[in-house]
């Protein structure tokens, strides 16, 4: 019995572990679901966004006290504007999906999402972690010999 659940336990704690992308993994990963030049944004613009705003970690969550949403998933996309977390006051919900969906580790539904952020207005600009960090900076090193 103890083994039992020792092995429930393992498996429970397997269950909720992050996947937490490595650097060319993701590179390709974002490449074959054609983020690389999608609305004029680079792939080492993604991967420097995906970098600075979850470290490519796809379980990523951080909750914004100032208006009460959170940010989720690999690029932490907002619950104010584009997911449901049935929490957040006022939110829009603007790619239709549940923000649990932002979780997972196949970053599909995250990616639809992304892209449905750059078709706003703000594009690539919705991202403050872009701006601030990615924006007019040398990108190379984060598809460095990934061979995208």
């Amino acid at each position: 019995m103890k083994a039992l659940l020792t092995l429930g336990l393992l498996l429970l704690s397997v269950a909720v572990q992050a996947k937490k992308y490595e650097r060319c993994d993701l590179a390709r990963t974002l490449k074959r679901l054609g983020m690389d030049g999608y609305k004029g944004v680079s792939l080492a613009d993604w991967m420097c966004l995906a970098y600075k705003e979850s470290t490519y970690n796809t379980k990523a969550k951080n909750y914004n006290p100032k208006d009460k949403s959170t940010d989720y998933g690999i690029f932490q996309i907002n619950s104010r504007y584009w997911c449901d977390d049935g929490k957040t006051p006022k939110a829009v919900n603007g790619c239709g999906i549940n923000c649990n969906v932002l979780l997972q580790d196949d970053i599909t539904q995250a990616v639809t999402c992304a892209k449905r952020v750059v078709r706003d207005p703000q594009g690539i600009r919705a991202w403050r972690g872009w701006e601030n960090h990615c924006q007019n900076k040398d990108l190379t090193q984060y598809t460095r010999d990934c061979g995208v």
